[in-house]
């Protein structure tokens, strides 16, 4: 029988993180963020971050608690709130360097780093204001007889990637189910370090013909898992529970201004994780979470 054993506590895989870090976060706006461990770095001290992600409430609730230097995204929205209320009020307060770009690049700058390259070409960007507002990017021209020229998309290399799952084993398998598992493959490859978060840990998962299609990311790049029931709230877990309007909408409410995010920090966040799903309602209301309806 192995003796590894990857499993932590949310509080023991933040602590792992250092200030200034750069932190891929999985999922897509309000599906399947890895909320635990988003609010574990409310608690920490950690601060500094550049973040690369699909953005939802977990770039709002970090962008409100001032842990975010830099930000690199495709969009941050709550999908029935089309723009995060907290990123919002950051992003015209000039809080943090913003770094907006296709959503298509961001993946492809992710897959570029998971396969240790230090770009891909795309003509994705090419004839629009992707180039002015990143000058950084740079164009290539094709070796070939075609000579096409191209955007060189740079590789977003991260220090860490923080993911959840429906369900993991204590040797770092995972299963991810759902209509869409998003990019969090991308992210996992493209990190030093990868901490899951899930709503399921058990000590070994036996992956069939069938669950195996569910295992996005290979084990080997999983540092570290952590058992967290209903750990993607208020985002969704399909097929688990759905996205919790009702918490999303008090959320969005907090972010008015800085007392009131305060206020929502303190009473629902709180300083306990054990506490939170009490403080929202319970685990039967969250089981109880329709899937939303497209």
């Amino acid at each position: 029988m192995s003796s590894i054993d990857k499993r932590l506590t949310a509080d023991e895989a933040i602590a792992r993180l250092e200030d200034g870090m750069t932190v891929g976060i999985g999922g897509w706006g309000p599906r399947r963020k890895p909320m635990t461990l988003i609010r574990a770095i409310l608690r920490s001290s950690l601060r500094d971050l550049t973040v690369i992600a699909y953005g939802g409430p977990d770039v709002g609730m970090l962008l409100a608690a001032g842990r975010i230097r830099k930000l690199i995204y495709g969009f941050v929205s709550l999908d029935v709130i089309p723009v995060e209320p907290n990123y919002r009020r950051a992003r015209q307060a000039g809080t943090f360097d913003a770094h907006e770009i296709d959503e298509g690049l961001l993946q492809w700058g992710l897959r570029a780093a998971a396969m240790g390259v230090p770009f891909l070409p795309t003509r994705v960007g090419l004839g629009s204001d992707v180039l002015k507002a990143n000058p950084h990017f740079r164009t290539v021209s094709s070796p070939y007889e075609d000579r096409e020229v191209l955007l060189a998309m740079p590789a977003l290399k991260l220090d860490v990637a923080l993911l959840h799952a429906t369900k993991a084993d204590r040797l770092g398998n995972t299963v991810v189910i759902g209509p869409d598992t998003y990019f969090d493959e991308h992210f996992a490859r493209a990190a030093d370090a990868v901490y899951v978060s899930a709503d399921e840990a058990v000590d070994r998962l036996e992956l069939d013909e069938t669950t195996a299609k569910a295992n996005i990311y290979e084990r080997c790049f999983v540092t570290g898992v952590v058992s967290a029931p209903f750990g993607a709230h208020p985002t969704s877990s399909p097929p688990n529970y759905g996205w919790d309007l009702k918490a999303l909408k008090a959320y969005a409410e907090s972010a008015t201004d800085a007392a009131s995010w305060e206020a929502y920090r303190e009473t629902i966040i709180g300083s306990d994780e054990s506490g939170y799903l009490e403080r929202i309602g319970g685990p039967a209301r969250v089981a109880g979470l329709a899937m939303p309806a497209f």
